[in-house]
């Protein structure tokens, strides 16, 4: 057969394998869709290397491009298997069949899967090798007369759209769950203790806003998808080395002594004057609350937290039980539920710590255990067990390359959770000047900073260093994110007018 019949043979039986598979993941499980799944699975097994290229090179967008990747990767073996098959069936069927068997791998390695979940990749095995096999018979036929030909047509026209039908339905069952509605049900949490009114001066023109709102609070996670879990439906398993096995519903939580809290997170990729750092009012309760009615062991020295869909971190015990540092499990933040991208119906957020080992969103299960037994999802890829945020500062204004007043001010942010910040200093050509600080608002939270300059006209270097209470001062030494968070002064160049 021709090129042209071949390759849509290929793609026709590609399209309706993927679209029966997803159509049976809707009832088993959505992770279990054998697209979704590979895609999970080329996250996980990606190399360190791999993986912090991607995040550098990508950012937020690394989920976008490793879709678009392993989209472009699973067309070419399409387009393969049928420029092998224009003589006989079998090579193609041979090379569906691989991919077949990718996607039971993919599933099969799920830790969020039932026992169910195989049967998506089995429709997609079934159908993708069938498919193949029924399409490359018409496209034999499809040599010989005019109402072959036409007939072959009609049919591999009628494959891609029943695909995307199947497809939009199976879509539509798996987004059946009105994670929104379930938010709206929470409604208003009443909060027996609110965070501290904000004083005027805690922020200043020209830095960022000291509470991020939702849609601005940077996400990042290993989630291809958000998982979608309503309150109702959620429960929290506490166990492993306590004294007693608890379980928690929503209820639970929502119905005991609510705190509200002003939080700095950070996230541990985020470089020297990155953006990846917000400061939420999170709503929720101590955790250390939960944690001693399960009775923690004198031998646990680690909380392994799992998020719903499998993804796992572990926080060293005695930061989580810490009365000073206040760890909590959040179900709200800045005055309303938790948003689904941010972790509803339930997170962890323990300050001081970097949020991959800490910050588990769509949290289901706590274990208590050891850093010797078991390890979070990001230390087998080459980053630290612990993940204490380092003191850091960073430049709002003016931005890096612009062309200012020479009478002018430069102003940012600073954060060094659980031990506040003391002291900002900015430097101008290697001239060291104190900077102004806001009002503090918690140990747990960013303090922001401003200096007056009035500087000669020409080009300058700008850089700020900060000193925590401890009396740590940041080193000028850089150091990439991995493996335990970036070192370095943010440093800009300005030209003066």
């Amino acid at each position: 057969m021709g090129r042209g019949r071949a390759i849509t043979v290929a793609l026709g039986s590609l399209l309706a394998a993927l679209a029966a598979g997803h159509l049976v993941a809707a009832f088993v499980g959505p992770t279990a869709s054998p697209f979704l799944a590979v895609g999970n699975w080329v996250r996980d097994i990606s190399p360190h290397p791999v993986t912090e290229w991607a995040k550098e090179t990508f950012g937020t967008f690394d989920k976008t491009v490793l879709f678009i990747g392993v989209t472009v990767v699973v067309l070419g073996l399409a387009v393969v298997a049928g420029l092998v098959s224009r003589t006989r069936v079998w090579p193609g069927q041979a090379v569906a069949a691989g991919l077949g068997a990718i996607g039971f791998v993919a599933v099969l390695t799920r830790p969020d899967l039932g026992q169910l979940g195989f049967l998506a990749p089995t429709a997609s095995l079934l159908v993708g090798v069938g498919g193949f096999r029924w399409l490359h018979g018409l496209a034999v036929a499809a040599g010989g007369t005019d109402y072959d030909r036409r007939r072959f047509m009609r049919v591999s026209a009628g494959v891609v759209v029943g695909a995307g039908v199947l497809g939009t339905i199976g879509q539509l069952i798996g987004n059946r769950v009105d994670i929104e509605a379930s938010r709206r049900q929470v409604g208003r949490l009443r909060v027996a203790e609110p965070a501290p009114k904000l004083p005027a001066d805690a922020a200043f023109p020209g830095t960022s806003s000291f509470i991020t709102g939702n849609a601005d609070f940077y996400r990042i996670d290993t989630a291809l998808t958000v998982p979608r879990m309503t309150a109702d439906d959620w429960r929290l398993r506490v166990h492993g080395l306590v004294d007693r096995e608890l379980t928690f519903d929503f209820a639970d939580i929502r119905g005991r002594k609510l705190i509200e809290r002003p939080i700095t997170m950070a996230c541990v990729s985020n470089d020297v004057g990155g953006s990846l750092v917000s400061t939420a009012n999170f709503i929720g309760i101590p955790l250390r609350d939960i944690l001693d009615e399960a009775g923690v062991r004198s031998d646990a020295d680690q909380l392994l937290s799992t998020s719903v869909d499998g993804f796992t971190a572990g926080s060293p015990v005695d930061a989580v039980l810490d009365p000073d540092r206040g760890a909590m499990l959040a179900i709200g933040m800045n005055d309303e539920p938790l948003p689904v991208e941010h972790g509803f119906p339930a997170r962890l957020v323990v300050p001081g710590l970097y949020g991959y080992v800490s910050a588990t969103k769509w949290v289901t299960d706590l274990e208590l255990t050891t850093f010797a037994a078991q390890e979070g999802y990001w230390v087998p890829r080459g980053w630290s067990a612990r993940g204490p945020i380092k003191t850091q500062s960073r430049i709002d204004s003016p931005q890096d390359g612009a062309t200012t007043d020479r009478g002018m001010t430069v102003a940012g942010v600073a954060w060094a959770p659980t031990v506040g910040i003391d002291k900002v200093e900015v430097a101008v050509d290697g001239m060291w000047h104190t900077a102004e600080l806001g009002a503090e608002v918690d140990l747990n939270t960013w303090r922001m900073w401003r200096v007056d300059l009035d500087l000669p006209a020409g080009d300058h270097r700008i850089a700020v260093r900060a000193t925590d209470r401890t009396g740590h001062t940041q080193t000028d030494r850089y150091a990439p994110p991995a493996p335990d968070g970036a070192t370095g002064w943010h440093t800009i160049s300005i030209s003066a007018r």
